[in-house]
């Protein structure tokens, strides 16, 4: 009797690219519901505009690259890059913004590299951090909810608005459009205003960090606890990130509590808990290994809370992804598990 030779036992899985991708999307459905409740329907012309910028781009790529077009279209990856990008954007952005970084992140971010899997940043942060530091007006231009509250854009004059740069007559975007709170926390203190004073004499703020913010973190929290139930992610990254801004912010928040801003701000103002969940946990650019992710994931939430203080940008978790994913190959590298059947030395 002869015995086929083979490699070590694997397990067969019923997950798939696809289904994976899809599944990160229906995670984000709770916020960009939220996100359209509070900025208007922006989002949803910022996402259509990103999709069809991305399936264009990816198939003009394939087709260059004589890559068969349509499995690579339905793998799911260039709609959740182009869905991250979109909801990270400001609502009412101009059109040619969102191409711009979409066109970026598809093209050179991942087609450069090779395609999904080959690239070593994650493409919807390195196409946001083009858009960041080359128009940095655009980009900061948030919508106000107190003032949407009072007069809703519908959705056509979103459109005309996002195409052609124009609202109705009795209302300028200059009007519309502030600041985010973490901007307001740093332009405040540069003013020699304490965090109290800008908390309690801005609007922006509400009870966890930013009005509007908050419940939009809220719903990503709850979307991203749905993907560690998956098993789409693990805990590792989002834990260590999280955990990590937390516990530095409260260090510096007792320390000095007029200078420094609390957890919950760090945590519900900014893209702290987006990127925990939906973008440090690319599988592709993160670290692969569990206790390599908890150091990747801890370093991202170090560098942002550092460039959120010290640096020259009011968030800043887009820069520590990108530097954090230069560092993912070389602590996977020290961090690779025993080999089963190896007797450690």
């Amino acid at each position: 009797m002869t015995i086929a030779p083979s490699s070590s036992p694997f397990a067969h899985g019923t997950s798939s690219v696809t289904k994976v991708m899809l599944r990160v999307i229906y995670a984000l459905l709770p916020a960009i519901a939220a996100c359209v409740w509070f900025f208007g329907w922006g989002v949803i012309v910022n996402i259509l505009i990103a999709v069809t910028t991305a399936l264009l781009c990816e198939a003009l790529i394939l087709k260059l690259r004589q890559r068969p077009i349509m499995p690579y279209l339905l793998d799911g990856s260039a709609l959740l890059t182009a869905v991250l990008l979109a909801v990270a954007l400001p609502p009412l952005s101009p059109w040619w913004l969102t191409v711009l970084g979409v066109g970026f992140a598809i093209i050179i971010a991942k087609h450069l590299y090779g395609g999904l899997g080959y690239n070593p940043f994650n493409p919807a942060m390195v196409g946001y951090v083009v858009l960041l530091i080359s128009f940095p007006r655009e980009m900061s231009s948030w919508l106000s909810p107190q003032i949407l509250s009072d007069y809703s854009l519908n959705f056509a004059a979103t459109i005309t608005a996002t195409l052609n740069g124009q609202l109705p007559n009795e209302l300028q975007l200059d009007a519309l459009t502030m600041a985010t709170p973490l901007d307001t926390l740093k332009s405040q203190l540069r003013l020699d205003h304490s965090i109290s004073e800008t908390v309690s004499s801005h609007p922006i703020f509400g009870l966890l960090g930013g009005k509007g913010w908050e419940w939009i973190n809220g719903a990503l929290l709850l979307g991203g606890l749905w993907l560690i139930y998956k098993r789409v992610i693990t805990w590792h990254i989002p834990a260590a990130v999280i955990g990590t801004v937390a516990a530095i912010a409260a260090l510096f928040y007792l320390y000095d509590a007029e200078t420094y801003a609390s957890p919950l701000i760090h945590t519900f103002s900014g893209a702290t808990i987006m990127g925990a969940f939906f973008i440090a946990t690319d599988p592709v650019t993160a670290s692969a290994t569990l206790r390599g992710r908890l150091l990747y994931g801890a370093g991202i939430g170090l560098l942002t809370y550092i460039i959120r203080t010290w640096g020259g940008y009011p968030d800043g978790f887009a820069f520590a992804v990108l530097l954090m994913n230069m560092v993912a190959p070389t602590i996977d590298h020290y961090y690779q598990p025993r080999v089963f059947g190896h007797k450690r030395k």
